[in-house]
């Protein structure tokens, strides 16, 4: 019998959370990932992985050939979704390996991570918001819009892997090098940079790392919830 939403929200539940460190190889860490979620699927903790990666392209299923590193730099093919993004030093990945109730549905659960990220940059005044049509979190506003968190994630057996990255303090230098999630009429952006205009230094990124968590940690009740981002969007207009 499927578990409804209401059982899932009668039911509590923890996420425990590991720091993995900075320059984190990404094939040690999607290594580890899957050992989580295999224990997952058979009913072990669910955990998140918080970290920093060594600097890498990872490429999802839709991802098109004129969209990879201009320059031949080796990619690395994962099984999620999405299309192709790096990842490197000051940037804030968490991945999730989180068992999702029956009646949980993939896009109900990639809701749930991006009010996390649009509540963690909250902290630090930064007021995104989602854009129809475009996943991830965005900055929209006079200077147009422009990514500062990515989203790409794999559900299999009802259990949740892969996750989040959000830009915090790194350079654009990576991005250049690709089409970016498969953008080519907005740019990407990051914490540093949005804080910068108003004299703000930016967090460390295991800062924003553990925000998120504890807002994700908070929505794993999986009840319904007032999104922040109509109030940004109102802020913004």
């Amino acid at each position: 019998m499927q578990e409804t939403l209401e059982e899932a929200a009668a039911k509590p539940r923890s996420m425990k959370t590991r720091w993995l460190g900075a320059e984190v190889d990404y094939q040690w860490a999607w290594d580890l990932q899957r050992r989580l979620h295999e224990s997952a699927c058979g009913g072990g903790e669910s955990e998140t992985l918080l970290l920093e990666h060594a600097s890498v392209f990872t490429a999802g299923s839709r991802t098109e050939q004129h969209e990879l590193p201009v320059d031949q730099t080796p990619v690395v093919w994962v099984d999620r979704g999405g299309k192709i993004t790096w990842h490197g030093p000051g940037q804030a990945v968490v991945y999730p390996i989180v068992a999702l109730p029956d009646a949980v549905r993939v896009v109900d659960w990639v809701r749930r991570l991006e009010e996390a990220i649009l509540r963690a940059l909250a902290e630090w005044g930064i007021r995104a918001r989602r854009i129809a049509d475009r996943a991830g979190v965005w900055l929209d506003d006079a200077a147009g819009p422009r990514k500062i968190a990515q989203i790409g994630v794999r559900v299999s057996q009802r259990v949740s892997m892969h996750g989040v990255a959000i830009n915090v303090s790194c350079g654009m230098q990576g991005f250049d090098q690709i089409v970016p999630c498969g953008i080519t009429d907005a740019g990407v952006t990051s914490m540093q940079t949005e804080l910068a205009w108003r004299g703000a230094a930016a967090p460390h990124v295991r800062e924003v790392a553990e925000a998120f968590a504890r807002h994700l940690q908070e929505l794993l009740d999986f009840e319904p919830f007032d999104t922040i981002a109509e109030t940004n969007k109102e802020e913004q207009r």
